[in-house]
This record gives C-alpha cells, sequence and structure tokens, in this order.
C-alpha cells in the first residue's frame, strides 16, 4: 500500500520552529518540509556544513515560510547555545523544538569499545538533555513544545544495538520526567518512536540483510517514509495534542 503524501492545512501558521539534525534525507529533513507546508518558519541546524546548505536551499526554494539555520554539534553547550541565539535573532521567539539529532551503529557488546559506546550516548541521549535543557527557557515564553525522536529499540530487543536502544530508552525517560518538571510552565514534552523509517543513508549504520529482516517484520511490508514520522511529530508538536505530555507515541507496524 503506497501512502497519499498529505495536504498542507496551515497547522503552524505563523509559528517558529527548531529542529536538530534536519539536513539530509531523513526524518529531520522531512519534518522540516511537513512544517513549512503547514506554515511555519523554520529554523534547522546539522553538523555538516555543505549538507546544511544545500538543506536550507532546498526547503527555501519551496517558496513557502522562512527558512534559515546553522551549524550544531549537539554535544557541545556553546554550539547549542549559539544555535538557540541565532534563531531567536531570526524570529524573536521559538514555538516548537524537535530534537531529532541521534547517532546509532551496530556492534556486539562484547566487542565494543568505550569509545564507540559513549559516541552514541553522547549524541542520541546527552544531546538530547542538553538541547532539552537549553530550549526550556526559550519556551516558557510562549508555552511551546518539545518533540524527542526516539525508538522502537528503547522497548525492543535487537541484537548488536545495546548503545543505540540503552541512549534511546534514555531519550523516553528523559522525555516523561522533564514532562513533569515543565508543566508549570505550559510547556509539553512528548516524542516519537519510529520503527524503519527508509532513507538513503541508512545502509550506514545497518546491513542490508538487517534492513531486509526488519521490512518482512512489517505488517505493511515496507518501511515508514520520513514524512510518516514526520506527521506524528507535527501531531504532537500542534494544538491537536494539548492533553498530552511525557507521552511516546510508536510509530509501528511491527506485529511483535
Amino acid at each position: 500500500m503506497n501512502p497519499n503524501y498529505p495536504e498542507g492545512k496551515n497547522l503552524f501558521e505563523g509559528k517558529n520552529i527548531l529542529l536538530t539534525a534536519a539536513a539530509g534525507s531523513g526524518i529531520g529533513f522531512s519534518t522540516a518540509k511537513r512544517f513549512l507546508e503547514e506554515g511555519a518558519n523554520v529554523f534547522i541546524s546539522d553538523v555538516h556544513q555543505a549538507r546544511l546548505d544545500k538543506a536550507v536551499k532546498q526547503l527555501q526554494d519551496l517558496g513557502l515560510g522562512d527558512v534559515d539555520g546553522c551549524l550544531c554539534n549537539v554535544t557541545d553547550d556553546k554550539e547549542i547555545e549559539a544555535m538557540f541565539s541565532q534563531a531567536l535573532n531570526r524570529y524573536s521567539s521559538i514555538d516548537a523544538v524537535i530534537n531529532n539529532a541521534g547517532l546509532g551503529g551496530e556492534s556486539l557488546l562484547e566487542s565494543m569499545s568505550n569509545d564507540a559506546w559513549n559516541l552514541v550516548m553522547d549524541v542520541t541521549l546527552n544531546g538530547a538533555m542538553k538541547v532539552m535543557r537549553a530550549a526550556i527557557p526559550v519556551l516558557k515564553n510562549t508555552q511551546g513544545v518539545i518533540v524527542n525522536n526516539a525508538s522502537v529499540l528503547g522497548w525492543r530487543a535487537q541484537a548488536g544495538q545495546s548503545h543505540y536502544a540503552a541512549a534511546k530508552a534514555g531519550v523516553m525517560a528523559l522525555t516523561r520526567c522533564v514532562a513533569m518538571e515543565t508543566i508549570e510552565h505550559g510547556i509539553r514534552i512528548n516524542a516519537v518512536a519510529p520503527t524503519l523509517a527508509m532513507n538513503p543513508h541508512l545502509s550506514k549504520t545497518s546491513s542490508d540483510e538487517l534492513i531486509a529482516e526488519l521490512t518482512s517484520k512489517e505488517a505493511y511490508g515496507r518501511g515508514a517514509e520520513p514524512w510518516e514520522i514526520a506527521n506524528i511529530i507535527l501531531f504532537l508538536a500542534s494544538d491537536l495534542s494539548t492533553y498530552m505530555t511525557g507521552e511516546v507515541i510508536s510509530a509501528s507496524s511491527q506485529r511483535a
């Protein structure tokens, strides 16, 4: 079954959205594009200058909302501070922060180095924490929203993914706990936990055999399109989910 790409309904008209790791062809870029199609302005970040420049131009060429971006390594507090500063200089306020940065890989724990473990933890878990921490004082002004990108591996077992799964389970816990800390400020924090989302760079972190195996377990017989995950992120960032905070939505069709 091939899904139909949605038409914009101006769900975010006049809203300003900040998205991390939004360059390339994955969930982040698709989410930025969908926000623009729904009337928002977007500020994106990435760690690769050429990829960032290309993404900004592609989004600007849509002729929709305002688009800007900057380099940001989410493990670096100073770069995160600079990202928020540039976004606020551009838009004066931010209504939602989409915490998309993460790093995966495939390695058995027995042969995994400390450096490999720490890198995945630093980008995927610590990076999410640092961006959330910086976002909270900014979002108090707009009673804004944080949406974290988690993973079904935060719940499920898969060999070779202990570092990534542990980090994503941590993102889920962060989502739940920090959501309770920000209720009094009107800030909502939720997460999406995607299953297999297809993009050309997936082969960098997963073998063809693993991708084929995971695809075979999907009820639809295919992985999710990145924009299908983006739609769930938009829902969580929108006024359609005002009674949800501290929740994690599984974006999955896996049977087990």
